[in-house]
């Protein structure tokens, strides 16, 4: 009798164990199954340029299964799915977060790109809307962020398959940034700030001297330095500005230079009590876009 129970007792434990195992067996099926299902559905909303429920699906499959088979493609998917559904921070952000965890990933280099393609058309309409009486209230942060980033992808991966269309948009950031260099310096002029206008000529010259805003970075120089006495300076920025766009609007036929701005005349009391933000006297506006191009 007694070898009769514990033969019971030792079959009932195997056959406990046994389902145990089944059961654990079929949880990971079924949870493999699940993170491919989550997978499936969000490349057919890709597909189907469903965009925002692409990243609800992407973003459950990232929660639900962090280390899961699909979990660094998914990541990566995620930050695509949120360009395309013009979530621009939140595919930054993704972008960053990727980099941060997958530094040596085989497409790391894809995430600089879509973080610079987010930053630069977030800030796309930012230069669309650029208008000289306003320019003080703009920020060209975005832009500055998308050039950073394809600068980085382009130094870390000069080969990369993203690159040429990295280079190309950089050229045009640069025009645009360097354009908002000169929009704020004649801001400046507008509020007699003369020696702030100085520094953003300087700083095109400096720091953008192949961009189309460079003759506009000389003009304003030029003025800057002759309204603060510094005729030496002036001179210079002249010479230069003769010798390689001749044709400068304020360019006389004498070769001297003419802005059409005298600051000379009596001040309004509204502009003397506004300290010149109001009612200023007409200021030089150096704006040749639309000749030298940028």
């Amino acid at each position: 009798m007694l070898n009769i129970q514990r033969l019971i007792s030792t079959t009932i434990i195997c056959l406990s164990l046994l389902l145990s195992a089944c059961s654990s067996v079929d949880e990971e099926a079924i949870a493999r199954g699940s993170e491919r299902s989550l997978y499936e559905q969000a490349q057919g909303h890709m597909k189907g340029e469903n965009f925002p429920m692409a990243v609800a699906k992407l973003q459950m499959l990232e929660s639900r299964f962090p280390f899961g088979k699909y979990a660094e493609q998914a990541q990566l998917e995620l930050i695509y799915a949120h360009y395309r559904s013009s979530d621009y921070p939140e595919a930054i952000e993704a972008a960053e977060r990727f980099v941060r965890l997958h530094p040596k990933h085989p497409n790391v280099d894809y995430a600089f790109y879509v973080k610079g393609l987010s930053s630069f058309t977030d800030g796309a309409s930012f230069f669309d809307r650029f208008i000289p009486g306003d320019i003080a209230n703009r920020d060209p942060g975005p832009a500055r962020l998308s050039y950073s980033s394809f600068a980085e992808l382009i130094a870390r991966f000069p080969n990369s398959q993203y690159a040429a269309d990295a280079r190309a948009r950089m050229v045009y950031l640069r025009n645009l940034l360097a354009r908002h260099e000169i929009y704020v310096a004649n801001y400046y002029f507008k509020r007699r700030a003369y020696i702030s206008a100085l520094r953003r000529g300087q700083f095109v010259l400096e720091q953008f001297p192949q961009t189309p805003a460079v003759p506009d970075g000389l003009a304003v120089v030029i003025q800057a330095s002759k309204m603060m006495g510094l005729d030496e300076q002036a001179d210079n920025a002249l010479a230069v500005l003769k010798l390689n766009y001749p044709d400068y609007p304020s360019l006389s036929a004498d070769g001297s230079f003419d802005p059409d701005f005298d600051d000379s005349g009596d001040r309004s009391i509204i502009n003397q009590f506004t300290f010149g933000l109001f009612d200023p006297p007409n200021p030089p506006s150096f704006n040749t876009k639309e000749q030298y191009g940028g």
